[in-house]
């Protein structure tokens, strides 16, 4: 009994320290998973925004099987367009000026669009890369009077909430001196509305998920290539991402679940009053790099 009292205060500190490595420990995890947690201040961004690319199918996905092309894929001789050093200059600098003219137009004309215009365009799209070639795009053109109003319904109800609440005064006061808004009459007027969504997966034959790789990218270069098409037919949009509208509008337009809204394209004419921002593009020496 005297020995257990005498030792009484060593088994004391020895449960004090052992209590104390494992608070130690625990915050030490708290700390990690807070730092973690933390992000960098920077504007409200839309989930559907985000790139999935990195991220794992669900298990449905399981046993490995071929998702892409056929196996024996036929190659066939590819001879390309050469041209001299002279004309190939001379290309590109007519290209450049072409698409130099690009400017996001806000005042759209209801003026009428040819819809075989509309369709090359997005076929023109339609010859981007794509991860695998699993072309994971979806052109949605709306032209229906009623269903153009309920998108801009829509995209305003939630545009002033992004400007009021969840873009932030610096995002804001960027956007002031380009004269935005949550107002989006163009949705109205232009006469075509293209909403580009990106396929996050496929389906496979057998109803499992298919893995479309770099997504994220792949429709991105399409709507870059649909931008190019536009401005060669003499027609004019503002790229506009809608944040926050993609589940609404995924609803109303009745795609599936596996697409998410990357951008909405109104297509038209310039109204006769239309004007824009008096912008200058950075200089070549600004955006290039030759080592």
């Amino acid at each position: 009994m005297a020995l257990f009292s005498s030792l009484t205060p060593v088994f004391i500190a020895i449960i004090c320290v052992l209590i104390g490595v494992i608070m130690k420990k625990t915050n030490g995890e708290k700390e990690k998973r807070d730092t973690k947690s933390k992000h960098p201040s920077r504007p409200w961004v839309d989930e559907d925004l985000k790139d999935g690319t990195d991220h794992p199918l669900e298990e449905e996905e399981g046993e490995e099987e071929w998702q892409g092309l056929e196996e024996n894929v036929a190659h066939v001789p590819f001879t390309g367009e050469r041209y001299s050093e002279a004309e190939m200059i001379k290309r590109s600098q007519t290209f450049y000026e072409l698409l130099n003219k690009r400017r996001s137009v806000r005042f759209l004309s209801d003026e009428p669009v040819p819809r075989e215009v509309i369709d090359n365009v997005i076929r023109t799209a339609g010859t981007s890369p794509s991860g695998a070639h699993t072309e994971p795009w979806t052109f949605v053109v709306v032209q229906d009077p009623s269903l153009k109003h309920k998108i801009r319904e829509i995209v305003e109800e939630e545009e002033e909430i992004n400007y009021k609440k969840r873009m932030g005064d610096r995002w804001v006061n960027d956007l002031k001196r380009l004269r935005t808004n949550w107002i989006k009459e163009y949705l109205d007027t232009a006469p075509y509305l293209i909403l580009i969504f990106k396929q996050v997966y496929g389906r496979l034959p057998n109803g499992k998920k298919k893995t479309h790789y770099y997504n994220e990218i792949s429709v991105s270069i399409a709507c870059g290539i649909l931008l190019a098409a536009l401005q060669n037919a003499g027609l004019y949009t503002v790229t506009s991402t809608p944040l926050n509208c993609g589940p609404q509008l995924r609803v109303l337009l009745q795609r599936p679940a596996n697409e998410k809204l990357l951008l909405l394209l109104p297509v038209g004419y310039p109204k006769k009053d239309a004007t824009v921002p008096a912008l200058t593009r950075k200089p070549l020496e600004d955006i290039m790099v030759v080592m």
